[in-house]
């Protein structure tokens, strides 16, 4: 609510220029955030990042960016990820390197819900995107017994202990999610004759998991989420 606040009280707030000037205690004010943020310094030299990328190679206008992917979902996040380093979501596990650009995903799927599909949010590949990996639709998924979690990973979440970013406990976090509402998805449009989107799987789950105060999430710090 805070950046909708700051964008309709100034519609300049989130031109590219200014992006590059932001400050942490600027940055607080905008989002009414009454206290340090976790990584506030790297939040905002990615806040910087941007804007000066976006001036650099798309006139300054993120809807330069999003016309240039030709109306590809999978395009825009191939764009996002090439000329925003901050939104390179992957890590290296057990020797293999897993991608999962949840920010650079969600960014088409928000996309598409505000625009309903048309204008800047029509594209035709919509149901390429995964679900966003991040801490609540893992948490729901265990809730729902869609996911089984060791005793040793039940127990660190239970006790709100950090897992690491990058760990393997991480990143099996996230990928066996994205793996699960796959399959889901797989399930549910075969039962029901009819396409199902990843993006709405993830949604409904979310949707579930904040509703529900007492489910307990794993805790990473992480710029990606």
């Amino acid at each position: 609510m805070g950046l909708k606040e700051a964008l309709l009280n100034d519609s300049s707030a989130f031109d590219a220029e200014r992006l590059q000037k932001y400050t942490g205690p600027q940055l607080r004010g905008l989002l009414k955030w009454p206290r340090p943020l976790p990584l506030e310094e790297e939040r905002v030299r990615l806040l910087h990042e941007v804007g000066l990328e976006l001036e650099r190679s798309f006139e300054g206008k993120a809807s330069k960016l999003v016309e240039s992917c030709g109306k590809s979902a999978v395009k825009l996040v191939a764009l996002v990820t090439r000329h925003f380093p901050g939104f390179r979501d992957h890590s290296v596990y057990k020797g293999r390197q897993v991608f999962l650009y949840k920010r650079a995903q969600i960014f088409a799927s928000d996309l598409w819900g505000a625009f309903k599909g048309q204008g800047y949010g029509e594209f035709h590949d919509i149901s390429s995107i995964t679900m966003f990996a991040d801490y609540i639709v893992p948490a729901v998924l265990q809730q729902l017994g869609v996911l089984k979690f060791s005793s040793t990973l039940a127990n660190t979440i239970e006790a709100c202990n950090e897992i690491g970013a990058g760990t393997e406990e991480e990143v099996e976090l996230r990928a066996c999610s994205i793996y699960a509402v796959e399959k889901m998805r797989e399930l549910l449009s075969i039962k029901s004759g009819k396409q199902v989107l990843s993006v709405e799987l993830d949604l409904w789950l979310w949707s579930v998991g904040v509703q529900c105060p007492s489910l307990r999430h794993h805790r990473t710090l992480s710029i990606y989420y």
